[in-house]
């Protein structure tokens, strides 16, 4: 009797760590721990397609990139803290872990998915996956957890950018997105991926980097310099003009006496030039058609600058200057 007594405490011991519900979801937790993400996706219902995507009212197009261990936060502390055998066969298995310096609880729905020999499998009913849905304003580029990404590898270089690309990841998961590059800037963001099958949306506003907006005020600046070199009184395509009713002797001379400090604005994806004032200067002899007496005129020009600065798909930036009105 006393055999029998220990064999099966053995038995029970044995389920509850390597074959129970809460064991499986253990193992889940220490393969993400571990950051084995390839071996925590390969786990009985992990891995969605598109089909399930819809049924979980997430995007069926939902991109796989993050589901990797380059993109994978530190998880520790992982502890089972209740099991609920439900009516319908699936068991709620609720954990409580560290995520980076946040704390976390998830609850995942495991069934039984077969047998080897006397001892039961299980599989998640509810795949453990989530979804963050980013929509980056300013930038394409940017890093979730310091792996580069591009939205333009996640939607491709013809999606709407300000249509939100869809991320797979991992639940539980802290995943950390922020923007440094030549053009733009932002403060990273945090995000916990707590819950199964959820969507996640963040908004991302970037900020110029003083780099960037020195190259487009340099451009600017170019750009009137150059119209200024135009000897008509209305420069072709440039912000700046003058209008006279009378005759001029000789082709006008302009000079840029005051250039605009440029202040980029958001702009949806993109971004635009706060309209700005800047003054130009002419010089040009006008001959009265009335009497034929001619006068010097030696006058500043005010105007306004105003455009847009749209980031290509080489990453190089198209800027477009308007007249500000």
């Amino acid at each position: 009797m006393l055999l029998v007594g220990a064999l099966g405490a053995t038995g029970a011991v044995l389920y509850r760590d390597l074959y129970s519900p809460s064991a499986f979801v253990t193992r889940y937790l220490d393969l993400l721990a571990g950051k084995q993400a390839a071996d925590a996706l390969a786990l009985p219902g992990v891995a969605v397609d598109s089909a399930q995507l819809l049924a979980a009212g997430l995007p069926s197009e939902s991109n796989q990139a993050l589901l990797r261990a380059a993109a994978l936060a530190p998880l520790t502390d992982a502890t089972v803290v209740g099991t609920d055998e439900g009516a319908d066969g699936v068991t709620t298995v609720t954990v409580h872990y560290q995520a980076g310096p946040h704390e976390g609880t998830t609850a995942f729905r495991v069934e039984r998915a077969g047998w080897v020999g006397v001892a039961p499998t299980w599989r998640f009913s509810t795949s453990p996956l989530a979804a963050i849905e980013l929509t980056l304003r300013g930038a394409t580029r940017f890093t979730v957890n310091g792996f580069d990404l591009d939205t333009r590898q996640v939607a491709g270089v013809d999606a709407d950018p300000l249509e939100p690309v869809s991320l797979l990841v991992f639940s539980p998961g802290l995943y950390s997105i922020e923007v440094d590059t030549p053009v733009s800037t932002s403060r990273g963001v945090a995000v916990l991926s707590d819950k199964p099958q959820a969507s996640i949306p963040v908004d991302l506003q970037t900020e110029p980097t003083p780099e960037f907006e020195a190259a487009v005020q340099q451009q600017v600046e170019d750009f009137l310099t150059a119209c200024a070199t135009q000897q008509v009184l209305q420069p072709t395509g440039c912000p700046f003009g003058l209008v006279v009713r009378n005759r001029i002797e000789e082709a006008p001379v302009w000079a840029m006496v005051q250039q605009p400090v440029v202040s980029l604005v958001p702009d949806g994806a993109n971004w635009a030039i706060q309209r700005v004032q800047a003054v130009a200067q002419i010089q040009v002899d006008i001959q009265s058609i009335f009497d034929g007496s001619v006068r010097h005129l030696d006058e500043a020009v005010p105007f306004y600058v105003a455009g847009t600065v749209t980031i290509l798909p080489d990453g190089t930036a198209a800027i477009t200057i308007t007249d500000g009105s």
